[in-house]
Order: structure tokens, then C-alpha cells, then sequence
């Protein structure tokens, strides 16, 4: 490994100073920095410690890890603290140990977590199960830092045996867990929290995450393809810039094609965010709070760092990891991975998906909210929805009321149905195996016809996301997932390119969501509250049972 030296202004984090300094790397290492002498002239440029992602599933990118790597550090991230359960919930430890595998074919420092929660619940069929002794083994690796998103906030509070010998193996092995609580507030949240939880990314409101943070908890501030929370948090860095750290959680690939972490950053300072409060977030706070080993600009540490042209939009001219440029020289050695899959359903046809008329007044309908995992349940009159013969309940596009089905995915059965709000198809169907957590099929659409042929159009492929116009012009498009039913093994600035393309058919077919497939995905998730469908049945995310 070469030695080299670099010359410009130095963002020091520990003294919250900008000064113009040479750093030299030896054997990945820095070994010095050395401020630059008085009247010598130093090129515009600015060298700060990579960026973090704090808390996201790679699986959501539809990339694996490799290509992840390779769009993520042209916006200046080093490393990701990963969590594996979307994989794990449907190939168990064998999909973890991929995750792991693949990301190690690159130098990016990839950090993954023991998922806590496989299955998530019990309200839905999942692909795998990980017990307790492989979770404490996952939690011995050296890759794996951390106990993952802790979603059974009900079993920590209501002191589950399992759920407790999960958090008890974390925390002999002295590695942090994450939470998962949206919503949850007071007495209820200060248990949690005391209970060993460290993090959450699931705060809506400021007074959620400062009631909170009062308790010790750190806050990450999330912004992802779907879930949108920077806004309503950003002003929390201002009084804790020690316990905020920024993320994206789930991000699809022409998002991260965009930018990442680098956004965020640009978009705090934008905001009057102190500089100094802004790097904390976003390089220095996970490190510590995880104990990574990524360099952080000292004499000593790794050569993890970047070269921006600005500190107003971090425009990024280089990536350095353990003193590899691989902003703009990726490693062409790649190496491609047999995919892993559990995949076995069978085709459906129109007439399964039959919702009958029972003579009820009103039907439950999910509300799909731009931007929110959450929904809302709202009842509207079965008229709305009755069919010409008043024998069953059909979408509505014209009140924007559309059929959902989840199919599931693991082994043929029922599919399962119900309606919801706000995707605005005024033809075809949308379909998709990226389901969380449990990663069934999920659909909508404004016929069964379109909807039958959106979700075989996913089993032929044994996973992926496909769009349906339905109508006199037939067109269809489907890209294929065939890593788990949630990833692309191909290049990635192609499958963020097909993504463009799928998402502008969507909403050429009149849906105003800003990412629907990404939105879509989320409607099967039972912990968000309030009203979800599982391919067991409706479910109701409050009272924690089916609707």
C-alpha cells in the first residue's frame, strides 16, 4: 500500500477548528498531519472524516452490499452500520452471513448487526427464524457490532423471556442494541430505554425524541426513500449534538444514486446547523457509539476520510478508505456470489382474489401517508366500493380506494386482502417481494385482472418489483430481485436506472406518492402503527392484533 500526502483545510472535529494542514498516510495509517506554514498558498479544498450511515437496510437499496458500496462513497460514506433483517426474515443466518460475505469482496467498512426480530411478529409468515444461540453467535463475530432494531417493544416492556435472553447476550459481550419504539412516550419509553435500549430512528416528532433523549437514548435522524423525518428533527442537533446521529434507513437505488449522507449534511447547514454539531452526527457519533473501527482524522487512526470542494454542499472530490482512493477508483475485481432465495408460491388468477360483500355498513381502509411508515385507519361506506352487482368489494380509483393483496411468498396459500388509500393508480397494478420485515408479496391495484398479472409478473422472476398498465395498451415492466427477492446482483447505476424508469411508470399511471414502490413495501410492516395487512389479514398495529 502506497504512502502518500494530501494538502488542505482540515476540519478538526476534537478542536472545532478549520486550518490548512498536509496529512500524511503510510500502510493505510495516518501518520501525520502537519499544519501548512504561514503564506503558503493551499488549494480550495476540504478534508473531513468520512461520513456514516448510522442505521440502514442494505437490502432496500435492492443492491447487495458491493454496488451499495460502490454508489455510496462518490457521496463520501466510509461505512455503514447495516441491519441484516430483512434478509435474515427471509434466508435466516444464511442470509446474514451472505451480507457479510459479499462485503467483504470490498474495501468499504461495512458494520452489520444481530437482527433481534426474525420473525418480527407472529401476525404474519416469515422465511426463517433466528432463536437465541444464533443470535449470541452472530454477537461473537467481529463484523457483527451491535444488537439490531429491538421492534418487540411490547415483549422488552412486557419482560418476554426470549426477547430478554437477546438483550442479555448483547450485553455480555458489552455491544450496544438498538431500539425501535415508535410512538412510545413517558413511563412506558423510560422502561425501554432502561431495559438497554441505546438508539431509535422511529421518532415522528421533536417532543417524542426529546422526551426520549431526557432518558438517555440517542436519536438518529432518518431520511430515507419513504420514511422522512429530517425536518421535524434537525433543530434537536442544536442543544445535543453528542446524541444525534443521522441515517437513512431505507434508501432505494436512484436515491443513493443522488446522494446519502452528503445531503443531509448540506442540508443542516443550510439550516444554520453549527458545522462542528453537523460532523458529530454525521461521522463522529456512531463511531464512539458503536466503537468502530473507522479513523477519524488523528494522527494514528485509519485513512478514513474525504475531500470536499465546500462545506455548504459537500460536493465530494475524493474518498479515502484505509488510504484507498475509491471515490472515483473502485476495485473492478468484484467477485459475484451464488444467490441465496426461499421462494415457492404458486401463480395466482383474478378470481383469488375475490373480496366477497358481507352486508357490512363500512370497510376498514388503510391511509397511506407520503413520506411516514405510519397509516391511518379510516372506515368508509361499503357502497363506495361495491361492485355492479353488489356481491363484492372491487378498488375504487375514482375515490382512490384500491384493492391490497399480500401473497404469500414461503408456500402457496389464500392470498390475503384489503383496501387502501392514497396511491392514486387510476390504472394497472404495483407489486413487489421487498415487503417488510416478513418480505412477502404486496400489491395494489385498481383491478384484479392488473393486480394478477403485477404479482405473477414477481413469481416468475422469484422476486422483484414489477409495474402493469393494465388497459387497452399493455405495458409491463419488472425488475429482478434475484438475491432473496430483494436485491440485483448487476452493476448498480443499471438497477438504480431501471428503478427510475419502473417509478416513472407508476406514476405515469397517476400515482402522487414521491417513491410508491418504496411506500408500497412498507404496508405490510405490523410494528408501524396504525392499520397494515399481512398475508394472515388485516392488522391492527395499536391494539397489536388483527383488525
Amino acid at each position: 500500500m502506497a504512502s502518500f500526502s494530501i494538502t488542505g483545510f482540515l476540519a478538526d472535529v476534537w478542536q472545532k477548528r478549520i486550518y490548512p494542514a498536509t496529512i500524511t498516510v503510510d500502510q493505510g495509517i495516518i501518520q501525520s498531519i502537519q499544519p501548512v506554514t504561514a503564506g503558503v498558498s493551499v488549494s480550495e479544498q476540504y478534508i473531513l472524516p468520512g461520513f456514516i450511515d448510522s442505521h440502514v437496510h442494505i437490502e432496500s437499496s435492492m443492491l447487495v452490499p458491493a454496488e451499495f458500496a460502490r454508489l455510496a462513497v462518490v457521496h463520501g460514506t466510509v461505512a455503514t452500520v447495516s441491519d441484516p433483517h430483512e434478509i435474515a426474515n427471509v434466508c435466516g443466518l444464511e442470509g446474514v452471513e451472505y451480507m457479510i460475505a459479499n462485503g467483504k469482496t470490498t474495501p468499504f467498512k461495512f458494520f452489520f448487526g444481530a437482527p433481534s426480530c426474525v420473525p418480527a411478529t407472529t401476525f404474519e409468515t416469515a422465511g426463517a427464524t433466528l432463536d437465541v444461540q444464533q443470535v449470541e453467535a452472530l454477537l461473537q463475530k467481529d463484523e457483527v457490532k451491535y444488537l439490531s432494531e429491538m421492534m418487540n417493544f411490547p415483549g422488552v416492556l412486557f419482560k418476554d423471556p426470549e426477547v430478554l435472553q437477546k438483550i442479555a447476550a448483547a450485553q455480555r459481550v458489552s455491544k450496544p442494541i438498538d431500539g425501535h419504539a415508535p410512538g412510545l412516550r413517558g413511563e412506558q419509553a423510560k422502561q425501554y430505554i432502561e431495559a438497554g435500549m441505546s438508539t431509535d430512528h422511529e421518532c415522528f416528532t421533536a417532543d417524542e425524541a426529546l422526551d426520549k433523549l431526557q432518558y438517555g437514548m440517542k436519536i438518529l435522524i432518518r431520511e430515507g426513500s419513504a420514511a422522512k423525518n429530517f425536518e421535524a428533527l434537525i433543530g434537536l442537533l442544536h442543544d445535543h449534538p453528542n446524541s444525534i446521529m443521522f441515517c437513512s434507513d431505507d434508501k432505494h437505488p436512484d436515491s443513493l444514486v443522488d446522494g446519502h449522507i452528503d445531503q443531509l449534511c448540506a442540508r443542516a447547514v443550510a439550516k444554520g446547523i453549527d458545522l462542528f454539531n453537523v460532523l458529530q452526527a454525521a461521522c463522529v457519533n456512531p463511531v464512539l457509539h458503536y466503537q468502530l473501527p473507522v479513523g477519524l482524522l488523528r494522527v494514528g487512526d485509519p485513512a478514513d476520510f474525504i475531500v470536499v470542494k465546500d462545506m455548504e454542499q459537500f460536493t465530494v472530490k475524493a474518498t479515502y478508505i484505509n488510504g484507498q482512493k475509491v471515490s472515483h477508483d473502485w476495485p473492478s475485481n468484484t467477485i459475484k456470489q451464488v444467490p441465496i432465495n426461499n421462494f415457492n408460491c404458486l401463480p395466482v388468477k383474478p378470481e383469488d382474489l375475490i373480496v366477497s360483500y358481507t352486508d357490512q355498513e363500512t370497510v376498514p381502509v388503510i391511509e397511506a401517508l407520503d413520506g411516514q411508515l405510519i397509516t391511518n385507519r379510516i372506515d368508509v361506506p361499503a357502497s363506495w366500493l361495491l361492485n355492479e352487482n353488489k356481491h363484492q368489494l372491487i378498488s375504487n380509483p375514482g375515490k382512490d380506494i384500491l384493492k391490497m393483496v399480500v401473497v404469500n411468498r414461503y408456500h402457496p396459500a389464500k392470498p390475503s386482502m384489503a383496501f387502501i388509500k392514497n396511491f392514486g393508480l387510476r390504472a394497472g397494478a404495483l407489486a413487489s417481494s421487498v415487503a417488510h420485515d416478513s418480505h412477502n408479496i404486496v400489491a395494489v391495484g385498481t383491478d384484479d385482472e392488473s393486480l394478477s398479472h403485477a404479482i405473477n409478473l414477481v413469481i416468475a422472476q422469484k422476486g422483484g418489483v414489477s409495474c402493469y398498465s393494465g388497459g387497452h395498451h399493455k405495458q409491463e415492466m419488472v425488475i429482478a430481485l434475484p438475491v432473496a427477492g430483494l436485491m440485483s446482483d448487476e452493476d448498480g447505476y443499471d438497477v438504480a436506472d431501471a428503478y427510475t424508469a419502473i417509478d416513472t411508470m407508476a406514476k405515469s399511471l397517476g400515482s402522487g406518492l414521491s417513491a410508491p414502490f418504496m411506500t408500497l413495501s412498507f404496508m405490510a410492516l405490523l410494528v408501524i402503527p396504525h392499520l397494515k395487512l399481512s398475508d394472515l389479514g388485516l392488522f391492527d398495529g395499536d391494539q397489536f392484533k388483527f383488525a
